[in-house]
């Protein structure tokens, strides 16, 4: 297993009954390898902060993942920067107690994340939040012109083709 660019391990026997705090920073080296491995132009701040505690089920950790990021426009390759403050909610189970039951989720339920051994990683969590809240197709203002400019149409200008014209053709008479 290859170990993630930006790692902050929590030991679990340093949980106590209550809850705990854990604020997380991912630095320059860290930050430059996640850009890569998003495909994003730079990651310029990673900043967590966790609510952790114990509960019967999992550890839960709850708070919020915020990054500044520039992101390449999927059609001009020119740079968007993009500000993510994300919201998170987390569970995470041991990989070994995990059985092939169904398991019935309730309204309230919290992402699932796995953990082996005796450590949770906030900064693995902490980065894939903000890979799940990254746009995969980022546009530019100026993608539309470019996209027009190389021939591509809009959804809103496509006409039917073939038998489905001459089927739109009958519809319409009637």
């Amino acid at each position: 297993m290859i170990a993630p660019e930006f790692s902050r391990v929590e030991r679990i026997d340093t949980f106590g009954a209550g809850e705990r705090t854990v604020e997380i920073e991912a630095n320059e080296t860290e930050r430059g390898k996640l850009a890569e491995r998003f495909g994003l132009v730079s990651l310029g701040r990673l900043t967590a902060s966790f609510r952790v505690r114990m509960e019967a089920a999992g550890i839960v950790a709850r708070g919020t993942v915020d990054a500044s990021v520039v992101q390449a426009c999927s059609v001009t390759d020119e740079p968007i920067p993009v500000e993510i403050s994300e919201e998170v909610a987390l569970r995470f189970i041991e990989e070994d107690a995990v059985n092939e039951e169904e398991i019935e989720l309730s309204e309230d339920a919290l992402d699932t994340m796995f953990y082996t051994g005796s450590a949770i990683d906030l900064g693995e969590a902490a980065a894939e939040t903000v890979a799940l809240a990254l746009d995969p197709f980022p546009r530019s203002p100026n993608a539309e012109a470019a996209l027009k400019a190389a021939g591509v149409i809009g959804e809103d200008e496509v006409k039917p083709l073939g038998a489905l014209a001459g089927l739109k053709g009958l519809l319409e008479k009637k």
